[in-house]
């Protein structure tokens, strides 16, 4: 949301709240990996991969890794008003990453 973005947190709810009374519903973003000719598809901090405790297994140590060379969250262009960890958390967790995770472990 560009308001969000600008830091006009009122009106970005003014839009969602448009949305909502229009029954406009946003879809959640989403990264897609081929692995051995099939495709696997993962939202933020999704754990409905059968292999999803393998995953965040190498998710953990692939951002203690980035961490350690210096990676921090730019929470700052996040596009929701919450709580700064809970950001973070969001970034860490986010589909590309994970779907980046599956295919360490897959390959």
């Amino acid at each position: 949301n560009i308001y969000a973005a600008a830091g006009k947190w009122d009106d970005m709810l003014n839009i969602r709240k448009l949305m909502a009374d229009r029954a406009i519903k946003k879809e959640p973003g989403c990264s897609w990996i081929e692995v051995n000719n099939e495709v696997h598809e993962f939202v933020v901090k999704d754990r409905s991969h059968p292999q999803s405790e393998e995953i965040y297994i190498e998710l953990e140590r692939l951002i203690g890794q980035m961490k350690v060379k210096g990676y921090v969250p730019e929470t700052n262009l996040m596009l929701h008003d919450v709580e700064e960890e809970q950001t973070e958390q969001s970034l860490c967790y986010h589909s590309e990453k994970i779907a980046i995770a599956f295919g360490l472990i897959s390959t």
